[in-house]
């Protein structure tokens, strides 16, 4: 009976990746065999859950293969009153080895909506999501630290989040640091100036069992922070914490980033999640319209999938365009709608090119190209160069060294103007309805 679940097993692993088959193959056990009939039994209902819907088809296509036709195979949990949670339930001790008193659990708010059920797995996330998932996992556990790297939108944050509302679910008690490496960096300046820097390092060295810290790549050139941050990972790790860190750029494309700060951010797994395949968008998109009171033909689904190739929030901003147009309008969701909606969200273009992207700045701020490029630090003309530096990152697939090369920059400056810009559309401040002018025309000017 168990040298043939054994074969069954033994021919799934060839078919699905190693982290998948270890994290929901591997745990389950044969519990009874009838004829062709299996009852197979999973650590707990989380798991049970996944498994069903992810990976029971894949058991019974191997399953009949090696019994022949027909076999019925039911999926038990093991023990039935163990608590909801990935496989392997969570041991508070690994987190909590000594509770305080309850303290203030988060630095930022996590998003709720941001969890392991609502996140879509595919070729392109599976293995981010099953390391960040076994981080949670308890006694299974091989890693403290995951470093997840991935341009905007394509869901290392929604992992980030997911491990911590998992945890603080699980664990009530458990101390939860949710910041970006700017509000790190500002609370740590804050702190100085107030003279409580030793407050500031007990929170984050001695309060905090799940870090989770986001966009790396603001650190770069901050020494001071980035030594301040080395002891505290140091800390962290030694008392078996757990760490997750994200950045849109590898460690080595990130400029004036210490050895020793590197060699700590890449303690654990370091995982990237590249853009998803179209499976993987028509999975993405039917799980947003799922909870949709509005109806979403599959013709729809599809073409959406097909037509929205970016990241995630492009797909987003299509199945929001639609909705609200089929509001407003009175008109039902079909395929003649989505196009409206999808021609002026993602219309083909051309390829952008730098020298378009400056030339456009210049006419926009009525300075030279020679001035774009030049040495000048004046506001007025330095503001543009940061403008252009920005676009040319957004609208063309240059590495940093290469944008910089084209004014005449190290690519440290140039991540620090991109950086600059980024923070400027998030306050909405000056120069803000330039950027979104220049913008819009090179999509037109492209389309």
């Amino acid at each position: 009976m168990q040298a043939t679940w054994n074969k069954i097993k033994t021919s799934i692993h060839q078919k699905v990746p190693h982290s998948t088959y270890m994290l929901w193959i591997d745990p389950l056990t044969l519990s009874e065999k009838s004829g062709n009939d299996l009852v197979i039994t999973c650590p707990d209902s989380f798991s049970q859950k996944w498994i069903i819907g992810n990976y029971m088809g894949i058991i019974r296509q191997e399953a009949e293969k090696i019994l022949g036709k027909g076999p019925r195979i039911e999926l038990k949990i093991k023990n039935p009153l163990k608590i909801e949670g990935p496989p392997h339930a969570i041991d508070p001790q690994l987190f909590l080895p000594n509770i305080p008193s309850p303290q203030q659990r988060v630095s930022r708010p996590l998003r709720s909506d941001f969890t392991f059920d609502r996140f879509v797995v595919g070729t392109s996330n599976d293995f981010a999501y099953t390391a960040a998932l076994t981080l949670v996992g308890g006694k299974s556990c091989y890693h403290n630290a995951l470093f997840l790297l991935a341009d905007t939108g394509l869901g290392k944050s929604h992992l980030a989040h997911a491990v911590g509302n998992h945890l603080s679910q699980e664990i009530p008690e458990a101390r939860i640091c949710y910041v970006t490496a700017e509000d790190f960096t500002n609370e740590m300046i804050s702190s100085l100036k107030k003279g409580n820097i030793e407050q500031f390092k007990n929170k984050y060295r001695n309060q905090c069992d799940l870090l989770l810290l986001e966009d790396i790549q603001f650190l770069s050139g901050k020494e001071k922070i980035q030594d301040e941050l080395a002891f505290t990972l140091d800390a962290l790790l030694n008392a078996n914490k757990k760490l997750i860190f994200t950045s849109s750029y590898p460690l080595d494309e990130i400029p004036k980033m210490h050895a020793n700060l590197k060699s700590r951010l890449t303690s654990g797994i370091i995982s990237e999640i590249s853009p998803p395949d179209y499976k993987t968008r028509v999975r993405i998109i039917s799980k947003k319209v799922e909870n949709e009171s509005t109806f979403f033909p599959e013709d729809v689904v599809h073409f959406l999938a097909h037509e929205l190739t970016g990241d995630i929030r492009q797909m987003e901003s299509g199945i929001v365009g639609i909705l609200a147009k089929s509001s407003l309008l009175n008109l039902a969701i079909d395929l003649p709608l989505a196009e409206t909606v999808v021609e002026n969200i993602c219309k083909k273009q051309r390829q952008i090119t730098i020298q378009e992207i400056q030339k456009l700045v210049c006419k926009c701020y009525k300075i030279s190209l020679e001035d774009l490029v030049s040495r000048s630090r004046k506001r007025a003309i330095a503001r543009p160069r940061q403008i252009a530096m920005y676009l040319s990152r957004r609208y063309t697939n240059l590495s940093l060294q290469a944008i910089g090369r084209a004014f005449n920059r190290y690519h440290a400056t140039t991540l620090h103007a991109i950086e600059a810009v980024e923070s400027l559309l998030k306050k909405k401040g000056p120069d803000y309805r330039h950027i979104q002018f220049l913008s819009e025309k090179l999509e037109k000017d492209a389309s």
